[in-house]
C-alpha cells in the first residue's frame, strides 16, 4: 500500500496588517483588553474583492515549488474553507479554474476550524488507495469580510482574520510521512460557535429582521467553547501518539489550530510540553480557522522547527464540534 506524504508546503497572508489599536477606533477594546484575552496583536484582511482562492494561489505556487513538482502533476484537489467565494460552486472548482489544473477532481469541505486536518485525512486515504498520485490541500479563509466590526460584535471580530495555506500530499516517499489521523465531530453544540443566517431552511433564507439583529453574524459562546477546547486538544493528540505507539516523550513539535493563545498555553501546561515543542503565530495572525495550520506549518518549517525524524502532532478544534489530530513524522 502506499504511503501519505507531505511533500510541500506553503503559505500566504494579506499585506494588509489590522493591528489592536486599529479595533479600537471600530469597537470599544483597547491593545491590551486584546492581548490579555487571546494573545492576538495584528491580524490580517484580505483587499477589497479578494476572497479565499485568492488568497489560496500564492500559497499553492508556494507549495508546489517546495514540492518540487509541476502543476501538472496535481490529480486532484481538497479545499477547506468556511468562507467561500461563493455559496455555489465551491471555492475548489474557482482555483481549479484560476490556476487552470487539468480539469482535475476538486472537493470543498467545510469543517470550519478543523478543515485542514480533515483534508489531510481524506488525502491520506486516497493516496494509500492509489487513486490519485499528488493531491493538494488547502486551507483558505476571509473572515473579515463577515465579521461585525462594532461592541456588538467586539468577542469575534478581535480574534479572526484572514489566510491562506496549501500542501501536497503524495506518493512519494519524501517529506513527511502521515502515521494517522483521528477525527471526531459533537453537533449538539452546533450553536455555540455558528452563524445562523442565511439558511436554507427558513424562508426566505435571510430578511431585513434577521440583518438588523446581526443575526448574519458569526456567534461565539467563548466559555463553552473554552471548555470543551482545552479538554479535546489533548485527547486526541494522545490517542494519535498512542495509536502509533508513541508517548508525549516522541513528540517533537505540536501545531495546534490557532484559535487563542490562552487555550494553546492550556494545552501546553496538560501535556508538560517546553516552548520549544509547540508553535505559535497567533499573535501576528489572528485565528485564519482552516488556514491556521498550515500557515503554521508553513512557517515552523521556514524557521528551521523541524528536523529530519522529528515527530510532529498537528491538532484542531472548532465550530460543529469538530476536532482532529494528525500525527506525522518528518523524514526529508
Amino acid at each position: 500500500m502506499p504511503e501519505a506524504h507531505i511533500i510541500g508546503l506553503g503559505h500566504y497572508v494579506p499585506e494588509n496588517i489590522v493591528t489592536n489599536d486599529d479595533l479600537s477606533e471600530l469597537m470599544d477594546t483597547s491593545d491590551q483588553w486584546i492581548v490579555d484575552r487571546t494573545g492576538i496583536k495584528e491580524r490580517r484582511f484580505a483587499a477589497l474583492n479578494q476572497g479565499p482562492s485568492d488568497l489560496a494561489i500564492p500559497a499553492v505556487e508556494l507549495a508546489i515549488d517546495n514540492a518540487k513538482i509541476n502543476k501538472e502533476d496535481i490529480d486532484f484537489i481538497i479545499f477547506a474553507t468556511s468562507t467561500p467565494d461563493h455559496y455555489v460552486p465551491g471555492s475548489s472548482c474557482i482555483l481549479q479554474d484560476k490556476m487552470n489544473l487539468n480539469g482535475i477532481g476538486a472537493l470543498d469541505i467545510r469543517v470550519q476550524c478543523s478543515g485542514f486536518v480533515y483534508g489531510l485525512s481524506i488525502a491520506e486515504q486516497y493516496i494509500k488507495s492509489g487513486q490519485f498520485n499528488n493531491i493538494l490541500v488547502i486551507g483558505a479563509e476571509v473572515q473579515s469580510t463577515a465579521m461585525d466590526l462594532t461592541d456588538r460584535g467586539r468577542d469575534t471580530a478581535v480574534i479572526f482574520a484572514d489566510g491562506a495555506g496549501a500542501a501536497i500530499i503524495s506518493s512519494q516517499k519524501l517529506g513527511g510521512q502521515i502515521l494517522s489521523t483521528h477525527l471526531y465531530s459533537e453537533g449538539k453544540y452546533a450553536k455555540e460557535l455558528w452563524v445562523e443566517s442565511p439558511s436554507s431552511s427558513s424562508r426566505p433564507t435571510i430578511d431585513l429582521a434577521k440583518i438588523n439583529e446581526g443575526r448574519h453574524f458569526l456567534q461565539m459562546n467563548g466559555k463553552e467553547v473554552f471548555k470543551h477546547a482545552v479538554k479535546r486538544f489533548p485527547e486526541v493528540i494522545i490517542e494519535g501518539l498512542e495509536h502509533n505507539e508513541l508517548s508525549i516523550a516522541d513528540l517533537d513539535i505540536l501545531i495546534p489550530h490557532q484559535a487563542n493563545l490562552r487555550i494553546s498555553k492550556f494545552i501546553q501546561k496538560k501535556l508538560n510540553l517546553l516552548d520549544n515543542q509547540i508553535f505559535s503565530n497567533i499573535h501576528k495572525y489572528g485565528n485564519t480557522t482552516a488556514a491556521s495550520i498550515p500557515i503554521a506549518f508553513s512557517e515552523a518549517l521556514i524557521q528551521g522547527k523541524i528536523y529530519p525524524g522529528n515527530i510532529v502532532a498537528l491538532a484542531s478544534f472548532g465550530s460543529g464540534f469538530t476536532w482532529g489530530s494528525c500525527i506525522i513524522k518528518w523524514v526529508k
